[in-house]
């Protein structure tokens, strides 16, 4: 099992865009080993999230049999009484690589306490008093810190450094990675207008149609 989630990190200068963005921390963390995969990113997208998903897989070499995220616009549609509706994209992604989404109950944190933890641990310790060139400096200080410094800590629950029981018996559990990887998408219902148009990302896309008798499928 792994434990998903965002958290908060304050501002960084994105040079993408050439300003200073709010930024947010991706973690999943390995709920045997505590092992983590981080990244700071600048939005909460769809896309985003399928994408910080296959870099965790591809940095662990595996793919753990259930991720457990909240209930995020990204993951989750809606949430219903006995089963949530789940995105498209995240569903598909799920399917590729083999593994169960297992959506946390809304207002309960704590069904994912591993990944909360290890958020405010990345807070703490990584982004408490720094100051980065841009996000992609701070990126590849993260993925230093995660290997050289969160991965080889004694953790405070299994008393183990979380590098060291990843690769010494969690990794070896993982689910093998697909021999192509995910292609990424975004998959969003559209409005169909009187034209027969839709619009995607201020785009005008004429609907394919035909007739069955007098319907019009």
């Amino acid at each position: 099992e792994a434990q998903v989630d965002f958290g908060p990190v304050g501002q960084l200068y994105d040079p993408a865009s050439d300003r200073v963005r709010t930024a947010y921390a991706f973690v999943a963390t390995l709920s045997y080993s505590r092992h983590q995969y981080a990244e700071l990113v600048f939005d909460q997208k769809a896309p985003t999230w399928i994408a910080l998903h296959r870099r965790a897989f591809e940095s662990w070499g595996g793919v753990p049999g259930r991720i457990v995220p909240d209930n995020l616009k990204a993951a989750v549609l809606q949430v219903l009484v006995d089963d949530v509706v789940l995105g498209e994209s995240y569903r598909r992604l799920a399917q590729h690589y083999g593994f169960l989404i297992s959506p946390t109950r809304p207002g309960t944190p704590r069904h994912k306490g591993k990944v909360e933890n290890g958020i405010h641990y990345l807070q703490r310790s990584f982004m408490a008093g720094q100051e980065f060139a841009d996000i992609r400096v701070a990126n590849e200080r993260l993925s230093t810190w995660v290997r050289e410094k969160a991965g080889t800590r004694c953790h405070g629950t299994t008393h183990q450094p979380p590098l060291l029981l990843f690769s010494q018996q969690e990794q070896a559990a993982l689910l093998p990675l697909p021999t192509d990887p995910f292609t990424l998408c975004e998959i969003k219902p559209v409005k169909v207008h009187l034209d027969c148009h839709v619009t995607i990302a201020s785009s005008y896309y004429s609907v394919p149609f035909r007739y069955v008798g007098q319907t019009l499928d």
